[in-house]
């Protein structure tokens, strides 16, 4: 039993770590280079507000994902939004698959830590 908790512990970690680079490097790199990242937000929000205030919104809520899944704390959770918000990026660019495909195992990833969390 002892090394079933030890496992669970250790893949828990490996996934918290592995999302949490995921949105912490976005949430930075959309902050430094703003301009190269418009291109993945969604066109119907774009005629709303401003692309570059909207990444700032995105890149915070990012940045509070990553420490989230960093602290380890109502991981099930936090894990659960992030499923959620990977599942948005998926849908809202599915013309852009081509570069979020790889989102699609994130979100896997993501799951994985909400099933794996008690």
């Amino acid at each position: 039993m002892n090394s079933i908790l030890k496992s669970q512990n250790t893949s828990s970690l490996i996934l918290r770590l592995g999302l949490a680079f995921v949105f912490l490097y976005a949430a930075v790199a959309a902050l430094m280079h703003p301009l190269e990242w418009t291109g993945f937000l969604p066109g119907f929000l774009t005629k709303i507000f401003d692309p570059v205030l909207l990444l700032r919104l995105i890149a915070a809520f990012e940045i509070i994902l990553g420490l989230g899944l960093l602290s380890g704390k109502c991981t099930k959770y936090v894990a659960a939004l992030a499923a959620m918000t990977l599942a948005g990026i998926i849908l809202t660019n599915l013309n852009q698959l081509i570069v979020t495909f790889r989102d699609v195992g994130l979100l896997c990833a993501a799951l994985a830590l909400v099933f794996l969390e008690d």
